[in-house]
């Protein structure tokens, strides 16, 4: 057994024991991560040396500790992208890309106007962007920390930032009536859900919890989209799980959509809601 093998398999003992579920891979990444490899070519790596093994005993202490592996990394995964990401951005979860998934899947005109609220990282607007290059693509978010990071992700990209509150419905009205396609991932977490000590310690608070139902927000992005959209644009906006009808019945409340419908993630989980403005497009 190699050296590296041997500490990788006592990192993944210690992260276990710290209650990790994922100890395993998350040994192997951050092993990748400080000898600047990729996880699959770690076999090829021979030898490691003193320096190697003080910075992963940081690493993974620190992840022991529950410090998010994307706050480690400085990256996270999503879709077809690497975000870099850290302290005061969410960290996009795989269940959003659920939305993207089916996004992606939508018939748009070539060069379609998209928004992303509650943007983030800018996750949604970055592979959004990339999958429709010839789009207008407009991120929207009211926290300095995580459009700094934004910034950085859609870097080479023609995705526009703007710093706003969502919750404004006289926002951008030089969009009324002229988007085809609005994603949203808002807080939506009920303020008294206890979440793993990753979430509760690390993803900042304003873009975790909506309230005390996990409705805070969304209600007012239904109403924003029922504006922005022209006739036939198309609304996806990502729930707790235990908020789906809420949800359904806060877009149908606009009076502006039809072809409403609640949707599972990758986990078969109830996640997000679509939704069609009424008209037919021109």
């Amino acid at each position: 057994m190699t050296a590296l093998r041997r500490a990788i398999d006592s990192a993944a003992a210690l992260l276990a024991e710290a209650g990790i579920d994922s100890a395993r891979f998350d040994a192997e990444e951050l092993a990748a991560y400080v000898a600047g490899a990729e996880r699959g070519r770690l076999t090829l790596i021979e030898s490691i040396d003193d320096d190697f093994l003080v910075r992963y005993h940081d690493v993974v202490t620190a992840r022991s500790r529950r410090v998010p592996l994307q706050h480690l990394t400085g990256t996270a995964a999503f879709g077809p992208v690497v975000l870099q990401v850290g302290p005061g951005v969410f960290i996009p979860r795989p269940e959003t890309e659920a939305i993207l998934e089916w996004a992606v899947a939508q018939r748009l005109p070539e060069s379609p106007v998209i928004v992303d609220l509650c943007t983030g990282s800018g996750a949604l607007a970055v592979t959004l962007a990339r999958n429709w290059p010839a789009g207008r693509v407009i991120a929207v978010d009211d926290s300095d920390a995580a459009l700094d990071y934004a910034r950085r992700n859609v870097a080479g990209t023609a995705v526009e930032l703007v710093r706003a509150d969502v919750t404004n419905q006289g926002l951008l009205p030089e969009l009324d009536a002229r988007v085809d396609l609005i994603v949203a991932n808002p807080p939506y977490v009920p303020d008294d859900v206890v979440l793993e000590p990753e979430v509760a310690w690390h993803d900042p608070p304003h873009a975790v919890f909506g309230g005390a139902d996990g409705m805070a927000v969304i209600p007012a992005l239904a109403g924003l989209a029922g504006r922005w959209l022209g006739p036939g644009g198309l609304f996806a906006v990502e729930h707790d799980d235990a908020t789906s009808s809420q949800t359904v019945d806060a877009v149908a409340t606009t009076g502006l959509f039809d072809d409403i419908q609640a949707r599972q993630d990758l986990t078969g989980r109830p996640r997000f809601v679509t939704a069609r403005r009424r008209g037919a497009r021109g």
